[in-house]
């Protein structure tokens, strides 16, 4: 099965996506990235283009001009960061999550504030199963 997650590049035009209440043409989101990647017109284009064959896309075409297609998220960002992670804890944990979460937990630099959360998230989980 092929990546059906946004790769990394591709996740820049998602957060335009996902930051804009509208659709967008692709110049309006080449726009956007302008100054924030070195990433090229054209490839943006094709990164579009994969988003859509991932449907991470859809569009509409525009009614004055057949040649603009005006684009916009299909899934949330939330969706798309639960579909990373999943992917991430099977390829680099061998699908154990526990693992995935204490190697986190223990190289990372994480408030008292922070941890008192992640315990009532913990607690929260216990109460679900």
């Amino acid at each position: 099965m092929g990546e059906i997650t946004p790769s990394e590049n591709e996740w820049l035009i998602m957060e335009v996506l996902w930051a804009h209440e509208e659709a967008m043409t692709a110049a309006e989101i080449i726009e956007r990235l302008t100054g924030k990647t070195d990433v090229s017109q054209k490839t943006i284009r094709v990164m579009i283009n994969r988003l859509l064959a991932k449907g991470m896309l859809t569009y509409t075409v525009d009614e004055r001009d057949a040649r603009i297609y005006h684009y916009q998220a299909a899934r949330t960002k939330e969706e798309c960061l639960r579909l990373k992670s999943r992917r991430f804890v099977s390829n680099y944990f061998g699908g154990n999550a526990s693992l995935a979460v204490a190697s986190f937990l223990q190289s990372a630099d994480i408030s008292r504030e922070q941890l008192e959360d992640l315990s009532s998230l913990v607690e929260s989980l216990k109460d679900r199963t």
